[in-house]
């Protein structure tokens, strides 16, 4: 039976992907942290690959792509503003969920999470390649950014929080409290203290998620986000450690579930947990 989201053209089942992947105005795209373990090894045939640090961050200072480099990146990879995007990656898709909100942070409108990432398609046993394929430059065309989906450091300092606005923290229950300052994936890059921004609520970014990898029904993400009075009329702003998974978070809240006042702090936990003067709870 076919799960009930909110908007289902944001995302698509691996036996869709599977039958269009001969379709020249798809664009399949990997989505990885460490790509030497995971698409080099083998990836969805015809699908290009975009490494998290490397294409969607800024190379000089802390924050995304440049509007400029945002699109010389889709340009390279053939993508025009009519292609349709498939994003999939490892970690649960929470880096593919990343390069969603950039691109649409930038304009891309149609784009498409496959549920259950690499994980999925591989346990169904689908196609796989190793070969790195080219596709002939593309057009696509940014617009000016969505600020409507992003805020800064500066505007939870300026805005207090009440019961119609939540900072959502989507980390680990240990990183939420204090007790550890990173994921274990990831011990090198942290804060300089522990703890969570004062006010924020704390939903663990991957209770959403399937043992294959996929979302959980619309109904039980409902349950989940209402359990600590996380609901659609109210201002969201989401945040984790260094904005991958409150951008999985955010995707849910906001495609899946529909809720229409959804932002992410990506400065987030590395960000907020090392200024000077910055109140922290634990």
């Amino acid at each position: 039976m076919a799960l009930k989201y909110w908007d289902l053209n944001a995302l698509v089942e691996t036996q869709w992907v599977h039958d269009h992947l001969d379709d020249t105005h798809v664009r399949v795209v990997e989505v990885d942290y460490n790509p030497t373990s995971s698409y080099s090894l083998g990836h969805i045939p015809g699908a290009l690959l975009f490494d998290w640090i490397k294409d969607l961050n800024n190379s000089l200072h802390r924050d995304i792509i440049s509007k400029k480099d945002c699109k010389e990146l889709l340009r390279r990879a053939g993508i025009n503003n009519d292609t349709l995007l498939v994003l999939y990656g490892d970690y649960k898709n929470s880096f593919a969920t990343y390069a969603f909100w950039v691109f649409k942070y930038y304009g891309l409108q149609d784009i498409r999470i496959m549920n259950g990432g690499r994980k999925k398609w591989f346990q169904e046993d689908r196609p796989v390649s190793v070969e790195i394929p080219s596709y002939p430059r593309g057009n696509f065309k940014t617009s000016a950014p969505d600020k409507s989906i992003r805020v800064f450091m500066s505007h939870l300092k300026r805005k207090a929080y009440s019961k119609d606005r939540i900072l959502l923290d989507v980390r680990s229950e240990d990183e939420f409290a204090g007790k550890i300052l990173a994921p274990i994936e990831y011990p090198s890059e942290h804060a300089q203290r522990g703890g969570h921004i004062p006010g924020s609520v704390n939903i663990p970014w991957n209770l959403v998620i399937n043992e294959d990898g996929t979302f959980k029904s619309a109904d039980e993400l409902t349950k989940i986000y209402d359990s600590k009075s996380i609901t659609p009329d109210k201002e969201i702003i989401t945040y984790c450690r260094i904005g991958e998974r409150s951008s999985h978070t955010w995707f849910v809240l906001k495609y899946l579930l529909g809720y229409p006042n959804v932002k992410i702090y990506d400065g987030s936990w590395t960000e907020w947990g090392n200024m000077i003067r910055n109140p922290v709870e634990k």
